[in-house]
């Protein structure tokens, strides 16, 4: 395995701690290492993707001008589910978000592969096989602005059939809060784009990673020239000066777009829309010709053949200044959506146009059960083939995590999980204390696992119907709290259950449920099942058993201490606390008295005044 230098690592780290405090984050979808491109931006080598998936490599990358375009990441379903995802750290607030998808033939299959992708829970795109034009071999980006409220942005891909999503690259860039009339649009929407146009003088494509020109959201711009009808007629004026009024909050449009405009006699530009959709079109205007005054450039907007507006951008801004305004095209019945500058004098100018899909958020799971389910997903290990990535239930046109049901919640604002029907799907963990959050919560199946630990208190739900734990390792005592006035089916068979089956619990049974308790030894104190030992309830003492050994501990303590009282009573009325035998006295005796006659004749021989003492070499 490759070392990284410590230079790497430092700015790996530093690159993952700007993803974490909101501040323009490049993901290298499956790059293996960081760099910096050309103009100066740093990209992360690839991660905080879920679901495994692959890395690859299109067929052909010199045909690509960025390093980022010739790397991908594939999530074939066989081994993360149907649902893959990217999760980048994010505080909470609203992103521009820029995703490169690219095929390029990188698995050799001659075929692009159909998938569906979601933002923060909504569908935003759909890749469908065939792709249009040159878009396999050449990959396309896309971008929008959403909300991310979690603080993680979510971006995922659903595979249809058994093809495998392909992400080439992925950019978040934070945005004003209020950008783009947030205020004003009502309900949450994200903004999908479809088409950002530059419409004065300049490349195809402005703006960071494609040219030097700044964009404080890192919004691309591109030339409108394609999107215009054929019979217009125009030309190009650039500014003689600065424009005014241009990156400003909360939009911070860049000052370049204003410098330079497209002017014609009759201007008409036909912008790809979906039907189904309403749009918001902002417009963008600056008078740069100086010879040009209050009341001598006058023209109306026209879309889809209703005047919306006429407009004297002088006479609004005066001359050299940003001119924004918007309007929300609704109620579409034919795509293209048509927009048409109509002289009233002299001739319509314009700088730029944005075309804005408003795309209703859909709804999204709980955030408490999102996290609920998370825990989960850890708890019981969760294998990556079931696809519990991103959002457990949204979009709503999706299908949601195997093995999980959802519903809306009563008050409608957002999705809730009713159902997890997870048996015999080899799951080894343990049973979270976070499933108490799934309060909507009708079935539990758990069962036919090898899931260990004891069974949470958390299991009291009072929408809890259907509980199957059965034929897994489960341990402990049933929680007192297990036994919902709704529940009419418990099955915790098969398990090392012990201790007395709280009386709530068998009740169900009582009032016309079905529970089943069969095969854990260590259960006890209902009908069907041995009594509890004495004293033993839950498994451990009753109430009554800890009274008993009280009471026992206590007749012992009051008689050692009587015990004790007594010793000390005896020793008060003799020196001795027992009496020495008679044969001990006798022999203590015998050696005092043998010892009194030894020093009595020693004390003899040393006395100087005797006389006939007798020598040493003669003794008596």
């Amino acid at each position: 395995m490759a070392r990284l230098s410590l230079s790497a690592v430092l700015a790996a780290v530093s690159l993952l701690i700007a993803a974490a405090d909101g501040l323009p984050t490049a993901v290298d979808c499956g790059g293996a290492a960081n760099f910096t491109d050309s103009f100066g931006r740093d990209w992360i080598a690839d991660r905080f993707f879920s679901g495994g998936g692959v890395p690859g490599a299109v067929a052909e990358p010199q045909k690509f001008l960025a390093r980022q375009e010739t790397t991908l990441r594939a999530f074939p379903p066989s081994s993360a589910g149907k649902k893959s995802c990217y999760s980048v750290p994010s505080p909470a607030g609203r992103y521009y978000i820029r995703l490169f998808t690219v095929y390029d033939n990188y698995d050799s299959k001659l075929r692009p592969p159909s998938f569906d992708v979601a933002v923060e829970g909504t569908l935003v795109f759909s890749w469908h096989a065939p792709w249009p034009g040159n878009l396999a071999r050449d990959g396309a980006y896309s971008d929008l602005f959403a909300y991310v409220g979690d603080g993680a942005a979510d971006v995922c891909f659903y595979s249809i059939a058994t093809d495998a999503p392909v992400i080439g690259s992925l950019e978040l860039f934070p945005v004003e809060r209020l950008a783009y009339g947030a205020a004003d649009l009502g309900p949450g929407f994200v903004l999908v784009n479809y088409g950002r146009l530059a419409c004065g003088a300049g490349p195809e494509l402005r703006g960071p990673g494609f040219t030097n020109d700044s964009d404080r959201f890192g919004r691309v711009w591109k030339s409108c020239k394609d999107r215009l009808a054929p019979s217009s007629q125009v030309e190009v004026l650039r500014a003689g000066g600065p424009v005014r009024g241009a990156d400003q909050q909360p939009n911070f449009f860049p000052p370049w777009l204003y410098e330079s405009a497209m002017a014609g006699g009759s201007l008409e530009f036909a912008l790809a829309v979906d039907t189904r959709l309403d749009y918001l079109l902002w417009f963008h205007f600056a008078e740069i010709d100086p010879g040009v005054k209050k009341g001598q450039r006058v023209f109306d907007v026209y879309v889809n053949g209703v005047k919306v507006t006429r407009l004297d951008v002088f006479s609004q801004v005066g001359g050299f200044s940003a001119l924004k305004w918007q309007y929300i095209a609704k109620n579409l019945i034919s795509s293209p959506l048509s927009v048409k500058l109509v002289p009233i004098v002299g001739v319509p100018l314009i700088c730029g146009l944005e075309n804005y899909a408003m795309v209703p958020v859909d709804l999204a799971t709980a955030p408490s059960q999102v996290a609920a389910m998370v825990a989960l997903k850890q708890s019981l290990r969760v294998p990556d083939r079931m696809g519990w990535n991103g959002d457990p239930c949204a979009p709503s046109s999706w299908d949601a995590w195997e093995g999980v049901t959802c519903h809306p919640s009563k008050n409608g604002k957002a999705l809730v999980i009713t159902q997890l029907d997870l048996g015999s799907q080899g799951l080894k963990g343990y049973i979270s204390d976070e499933i108490s959050q799934l309060s909507d919560l009708v079935y539990l199946n758990l069962s036919s696992n090898f899931l260990e630990g004891q069974l949470p208190a958390g299991l009291n739900q009072p929408s809890l119907v259907k509980l199957d734990l059965s034929f897994n390792q489960l341990t402990g005592i049933i929680p007192d709290s297990l036994g919902s006035p709704s529940l009419e089916l418990v099955l915790l068979s098969g398990n090392r259950l012990e201790g007395q089956v709280p009386e709530k619990l068998y009740s169900i049974g009582i009032h016309g449920g079905l529970i089943d308790l069969v095969g854990n030894k260590g259960l006890c104190g209902v009908p069907s099942l041995p009594a509890c030992p004495l004293f033993w309830s839950r498994g451990g003492l009753s109430e009554s058993g800890k009274i008993a050994v009280g009471v026992v501990g206590g007749v012992v303590f009051l008689g050692l201490l009587l015990a004790i009282y007594c010793l000390c009573a005896k020793k008060k009325g003799h020196d001795y606390g027992f009496a020495p035998s008679q044969d001990l006295m006798s022999m203590a005796a015998k050696r005092n008295r043998y010892q009194r006659q030894k020093s009595l004749m020693l004390m003899e021989m040393e006395s100087p005044g005797r006389s006939g003492n007798p020598s040493p070499m003669n003794p008596l």
